[in-house]
């Protein structure tokens, strides 16, 4: 699962089962019909599920969650290669 900062500040909940290749789309403007109208994205969390389920459950309640919410959870779980 992973959250993306667009260029206008908004910010972009997903899963992938290989980030990297997901970034390249989306960094390509072929990730997702949001994001490319909103590039560059930057990379603000990602939190390793254990399987997809779990990965689609997680990106349902983040796309619930409050923008104040997202900002903390993408602070409290910052990418590791970044």
């Amino acid at each position: 699962m992973y959250l993306l900062r667009c260029r206008d500040g908004t910010l972009y909940c997903g899963w992938t089962n290989d980030l990297d290749r997901r970034l390249a789309a989306h960094a390509a403007g072929r990730g997702a019909r949001y994001t490319a109208s909103r590039r560059p994205v930057v990379l603000a969390a990602a939190l390793p599920m254990p399987d997809r389920s779990a990965a689609m459950r997680e990106e349902a309640r983040i796309k619930r969650l409050p923008r104040a919410a997202k900002l903390a959870l993408a602070a409290a779980h910052p990418p590791a290669f970044v």
